[in-house]
């Protein structure tokens, strides 16, 4: 099944753009509609993306109930940020202490997406280029992407240079997942970006709430699900005794690769008192790239 080009311009000024998101307008104001592909527009026509297949440690993260904003260790999900603007054109990018982008140049960068659905916040979720179309294609026409287009991709590029960790979810193409986990493993052996400091795998102590927003580097899908299990404390602690009974009332579905079993996430966590009694060490027993997600 082939995705939906859709050519138009990345603006960036007036949004908050972080390392998986940007905003985007398309030429074609229905070419959206026309894809049946139910996005949330703003009255210009702008939609936001998120990048298929990876996640950026986060900038700004709200869990539900709650107005704190939690985040990840800065150099890693400001430098994810500041990468994909780079990768898109931009430069000279500043910011406000929002977060919002001020200035940039240039205004606007042309590019397209391939992309075939959008998640349930009305993103669309794409494969982002910053380049003309290929020729012979048609602006809102079908695309197949073989994984040399892929490696052209500015989320292709943003996992090999280690800014960003891999996250699947079951309606990426095999063979496009397949070597997009085999670049993430290659970013790993080498050491590369955020691969320096990873502990996801390895185990990580949380030993406080700055610790975990200004020290550790983690998946970002794990790190919003301790935020969310923490934001119900208020008394600012960081008891991790009911994390896995928490994580069994999300819905948080996916099967790992090769081995195909179909399971949740909380069989993959674990959560262990350290010896010395300072504090839990929590673990993802399946590297990220081993797990592919269900869609909501």
């Amino acid at each position: 099944m082939p995705l939906t080009l859709i050519a138009g311009t990345f603006r960036i000024v007036g949004a908050s753009p972080d390392g998986d998101s940007v905003r985007f307008y398309p030429h074609d104001r229905q070419a959206f509609a026309h894809a049946r592909i139910a996005v949330k527009a703003n009255a210009s026509g702008g939609v936001q993306l998120r990048l298929d297949a990876i996640d950026a440690l986060e900038t700004h993260y709200t869990p539900p109930h709650t107005s704190h904003s939690w985040h990840q260790r800065p150099e890693f999900g400001a430098g994810a940020a500041g990468a994909l603007l780079r990768e898109l054109g931009f430069t000279d990018v500043t910011r406000n202490t929002a977060g919002t982008v001020t200035a940039a140049t240039p205004t606007t960068v042309d590019g397209y997406i391939l992309t075939r659905f959008a998640d349930t916040y009305g993103r669309a979720v794409a494969m982002v280029f910053a380049a003309d179309p290929p020729a012979g294609t048609r602006d809102g026409g079908p695309l197949f992407l073989d994984v040399d287009g892929l490696h052209h991709s500015v989320n292709h590029r943003l996992l090999a240079a280690g800014w960003v960790y891999p996250t699947f979810y079951s309606k990426l193409y095999v063979d496009l997942r397949a070597d997009l986990a085999a670049t993430a493993a290659a970013a790993r052996r080498a050491g590369t970006g955020i691969w320096k400091l990873d502990a996801t795998t390895a185990g990580f102590t949380v030993v406080s709430r700055d610790a975990l927003t200004e020290d550790l580097v983690i998946l970002p899908k794990l790190f919003r699900r301790l935020a969310e299990y923490l934001s119900l404390d208020e008394t600012g602690g960081v008891d991790l005794t009911g994390f896995p009974a928490f994580l069994t009332t999300l819905d948080d579905r996916l099967f790992t690769v090769p081995t195909g079993q179909a399971t949740a996430l909380d069989t993959l966590v674990t959560v262990t008192d350290n010896p010395s009694g300072a504090g839990q060490t929590v673990t993802l027993t399946v590297p990220p790239e081993q797990t592919v997600f269900l869609e909501s």
